[in-house]
């Protein structure tokens, strides 16, 4: 292991994890140079069992010979800039959960067939911001049976540092991609869509129809205003999740999970 103490918030290396904003860790310019911020041990082995590539470690000095020994060793010779808490604290803008933060290379992603291909339930994220939401939602759909998900543009980036913590690693474990063309397109890869909202003709997501479906796209909209009219009207189905007491909907994390549980495929 390669050892940097660091001596000064400006020292050479570490920018990474202080001065660069997830817009310039992301690269769009040059997406194969793109970085992103992996938090805690558990969090940062799922990625390299998945195949991410490390590029350096930022770990409190009590660390390196306790919860992050393990990993140290695992990322080879790489530098690992460590300091006492209070200084990486001051580096980072925040406390580090569980003391060790790793940039990691962003892979290049596949394309939508790519990641289509041999998927029988995915879901389509529209519009969801929220880096939060979208940590939660990567983890409902790889606990449960979620084949591939896509996300619209305006999406936020699922490797934002908060969205891959609050998944636990699951942003590894679920082919995903970015969705340039409408979501009508996915009926070109053999794909009939559902999509999640509150209108006078939707269906209840029990109906037995949504299970039989072999493939089956499933369609999240945004926290406040929902899917899209056009988008709505242009899917094979629309869902709603039956509620009590005038509740008219859930968090979109929540729906999700909800969503992904309904309408899987029987195995």
């Amino acid at each position: 292991m390669s050892i940097v103490e660091i001596k000064s918030l400006h020292d050479p290396g570490i920018e990474v994890f202080s001065t660069l904003t997830e817009a310039q860790l992301r690269n769009r310019v040059e997406p194969e140079k793109g970085i992103f911020i992996a938090e805690s041990p558990k969090v940062i082995h799922v990625a390299l069992d998945a195949g991410y590539q490390p590029l350096s470690l930022l770990c409190e000095r009590r660390h390196i010979e306790g919860d992050a020994r393990t990993l140290i060793e695992r990322c080879g010779d790489i530098p690992v800039y460590t300091g006492e808490r209070h200084l990486l604290e001051s580096l980072t803008g925040y406390t580090l959960t569980r003391g060790v933060l790793c940039a990691m290379r962003r892979p290049m992603l596949p394309d939508v067939g790519e990641v289509c291909r041999s998927a029988r339930r995915i879901v389509v994220i529209d519009g969801v911001v929220d880096t939060t939401n979208i940590g939660a939602i990567f983890r409902s759909a790889a606990a449960l049976g979620i084949d591939a998900v896509l996300l619209t543009t305006n999406s936020c980036d699922p490797l934002n540092r908060r969205a891959v913590r609050v998944s636990m690693g699951s942003v590894f474990l679920v082919p995903w991609t970015w969705l340039d063309g409408t979501v009508s397109s996915l009926h070109e890869l053999g794909f009939q869509t559902a999509a999640m909202a509150l209108t006078d003709d939707s269906i209840s997501i029990t109906d037995s129809r949504l299970k039989a479906i072999d493939r089956l796209a499933v369609i999240m909209g945004t926290e406040g205003d929902g899917l899209p009219r056009k988008t709505i009207a242009e899917a094979d189905y629309v869902v709603r999740i039956p509620m009590s007491n005038h509740v008219d909907s859930l968090n979109v994390a929540a729906a999700a999970a909800i969503a992904f549980w309904e309408m899987k495929k029987p195995m």
